[in-house]
């Protein structure tokens, strides 16, 4: 096994290649969770499957739980609940977008010990509180995904992920016409 993470590569993984992610997966996601129609938020593809609006709320909570990870050094499980008020899947994007705009501010100014303080996992595992930063994307990431292949069962448009989507494209044309 290689050496401990030391500070200073704590902080260059944070500040130079996590955070400019992190900012560009955000945008992304929210497109996504804002392109969840309200009246056909109980879809989901299989009876075993979260529905839209399950996957809505897990992206948006999990995602901020993460980034709360490696601001406070410890997982709380019941840090970052969706107020009751917030019932939309247009909602709980703003409310996601909130919090994601205070936790990543906060996350820009980080330095130091905090970074490399190991935090655990409830019991799973054990990694320096940066590693959480790279967690939060990849969770996501792969709700993300679950939740953009729901949509045009839905009725709804998929917008651009990585590269231009289909239904972007054609709205694009549809504009140039």
């Amino acid at each position: 096994m290689g050496q401990p993470l030391t500070v200073e590569h704590a902080e260059f993984w944070l500040q130079d290649i996590l955070l400019g992610a992190l900012k560009n997966e955000h945008r992304t996601t929210r497109k996504i969770l804002e392109a969840v129609p309200a009246d056909k938020a109980d879809y989901r593809p299989d009876p075993v499957s979260k529905t839209a609006m399950e996957l809505v709320r897990h992206i948006a909570v999990a995602e901020n739980r993460f980034l709360e990870t490696t601001i406070n050094g410890e997982f709380n499980t019941s840090a970052g609940a969706i107020p009751e008020s917030v019932k939309t899947p247009k909602e709980i994007a703003a409310w996601y977008a909130d919090r994601f705009a205070t936790n990543f501010e906060k996350l820009t100014q980080m330095k130091g010990e905090p970074l490399v303080k190991v935090v655990d996992y409830r019991g799973v595992f054990r990694l320096p509180a940066v590693a959480y930063v790279q967690a939060c994307m990849s969770h996501t990431i792969h709700h993300r995904g679950q939740l953009s292949s729901y949509l045009r069962s839905m009725g709804a448009k998929v917008p651009s992920i990585y590269g231009e989507s289909y239904d972007d494209a054609e709205a694009r044309k549809a504009a140039q016409a």
